[in-house]
């Protein structure tokens, strides 16, 4: 099946960011529900562009929400990726040099990873409930409150929490650089510049139920697979100002950065998999071809914005 050869995909990236000798990209789907027309844009253009720097392209199965993924959705979501027409080297269903990527079965990789934040400092013990935050949190910016720091100053006391409760009994908040400026290139949307402790707070990196938190978990993965770019939707800017900081703090390779415009429906609302319409089984069903998709995908890339989402 031809790939996205309308879109130049590879020539966007700073002159001045040394790309890597060896290539190596991802998709990291959640098995919590259908993909959709939004996933299969990014997606594709992932698989585009580990075509065409000639590396390898992993799958990795995020199925830490242990309260939402299912067994059928992680089934549907091989399918519907290979329907696409989209090959992939290394994943929990081929195995690889990296396995496990199931992120369920890396538990140890991420508690590691939490001692070595705990042991540096980096991140402090927070008791707040969502409903504390609902009360105390200030106005939203854009994906989340900003955290006021309730529970920064138990960080004093970090070592004697740890030496009474285990350290993954506890919810865990990073702390971050207040006022430092986080800046990186984005392979398609350009430069980028976030303030900590102004666009984003104190961030959750695990969470007492004993569950590594997104930021967390991705940042230490891209890492242990030797991810050189990430491509995902245009919604995770903000969130790669935070894995940055968690890089950094455990002396981690940052990948490069390539996000997408994110594909809306009919009335402008960014797609979620609630949007079952326009899921890919439901496209399939109505007669849509994979190629169908791939035109769709490359007008989203091309058009400035975001391309609201087929009249069905």
């Amino acid at each position: 099946m031809a790939r996205l050869n309308s879109i130049r995909i590879m020539d966007a990236v700073d002159p001045h960011v040394i790309t890597p000798a060896v290539y190596r990209g991802r998709l990291a789907p959640s098995p919590t529900g259908l993909l959709h027309l939004g996933h299969a844009s990014t997606f594709l253009i992932a698989e585009a562009r580990a075509h065409e720097a000639g590396g390898p392209l992993v799958v990795r199965n995020e199925d830490l929400d242990t309260q939402r993924s299912r067994p059928e959705f992680y089934t549907a979501m091989l399918e519907d990726l290979a329907w696409l027409g989209i090959r992939w080297q290394e994943g929990p269903d081929v195995g690889g040099p990296y396995a496990p990527y199931n992120q369920s079965e890396r538990q140890s990789t991420y508690r590691a990873a939490l001692q070595k934040l705990i042991a540096a400092g980096h991140v402090y013990p927070c008791r707040c409930s969502r409903k504390d935050l609902a009360r105390m949190t200030q106005a939203p910016h854009d994906d989340e409150p900003i955290y006021p720091g309730t529970c920064r100053s138990s960080g004093s006391g970090t070592a004697d929490i740890v030496d009474r409760l285990a350290a993954t009994e506890l919810n865990w908040r990073f702390r971050v650089p207040d006022g430092e400026a986080i800046e990186f290139h984005d392979g398609h949307f350009g430069p980028q510049r976030f303030v900590a402790g102004k666009d984003f707070g104190d961030f959750l990196v695990w969470r007492k139920d004993g569950v590594p938190a997104y930021q967390l978990a991705v940042a230490v993965d891209d890492a242990a697979m030797e991810i050189t770019e990430v491509v995902r939707g245009a919604d995770l800017l903000k969130s790669t100002a935070r894995q940055i900081l968690i890089c950094r703090a455990l002396g981690l390779p940052e990948p490069l950065w390539f996000h997408c415009p994110l594909v809306r429906d009919a009335n402008g609302e960014r797609l979620a998999k609630r949007h079952d319409a326009l899921s890919l089984r439901a496209l399939r069903a109505s007669g849509m071809k994979p190629e169908d998709v791939l035109r769709l995908a490359a007008a989203n890339f091309d058009k400035p914005g975001s391309q609201r989402g087929p009249d069905l």
